[in-house]
């Protein structure tokens, strides 16, 4: 190859790859990862009630009831941005909302939920992550709905918006409902 050539070979190179890049972007939504537990049972866990550490709560007390685990922490920005929206709109899912406090000291928790309030039935808190990693969680906030057979049926990455409740989680729990009358 021509010397003289190999810059301009570079560069359409890299204009080929921010091309891709650009395209991926606009036909893919970003907030979507695809989970390799979508379909699959969550993971058995048991793990300290935020407000009452010496009592367990998990997987064998939701045993039989579909429920949302909304990954949150205090130290999370954009969970703040999705707090007022599980205030509002949590109790329209009809399901169980489960708050699962990640990586958070109890203390900063319990104060966060005081200040913006508490949407949850219940608090479990996951101070060193070890059922966020058997979740799949790679921050917060991440949410997941697992309906009544313990089967993750969706997992969402970002803020929870009225849009996603309005199209993915209330025609998923609607939908659940009706295949078991």
């Amino acid at each position: 190859m021509n010397a003289r050539l190999l810059p301009f070979t570079g560069f359409v190179l890299v204009l080929a790859l921010l091309g891709f890049g650009i395209w991926w972007s606009s036909t893919h939504d970003l907030r979507e990862v695809p989970s390799p537990l979508i379909g699959k049972p969550a993971p058995a866990f048991a793990l300290p009630l935020l407000d009452d550490p010496a009592t367990s709560f998990g997987s064998k007390d939701l045993a039989g009831q579909p429920y949302l685990l909304n990954v949150f922490a205090s130290w999370c920005f954009a969970c703040r941005d999705e707090h007022p929206i599980l205030m509002q709109e949590g109790k329209r899912l009809g399901i169980k909302l489960v708050g699962f406090d990640y990586k958070d000291e109890a203390d900063d928790a319990k104060r966060w939920l005081a200040q913006y309030g508490n949407p949850y039935d219940v608090v479990i808190a996951d101070l060193p992550g070890n059922v966020a990693i058997d979740f799949g969680v790679t921050g917060a906030p991440e949410t997941f709905l697992v309906d009544a057979d313990g089967v993750i049926r969706y997992k969402y990455i970002s803020p929870i918006t009225p849009e996603v409740i309005a199209t993915q989680l209330l025609p998923r729990i609607a939908a659940k409902k009706g295949a078991q009358r």
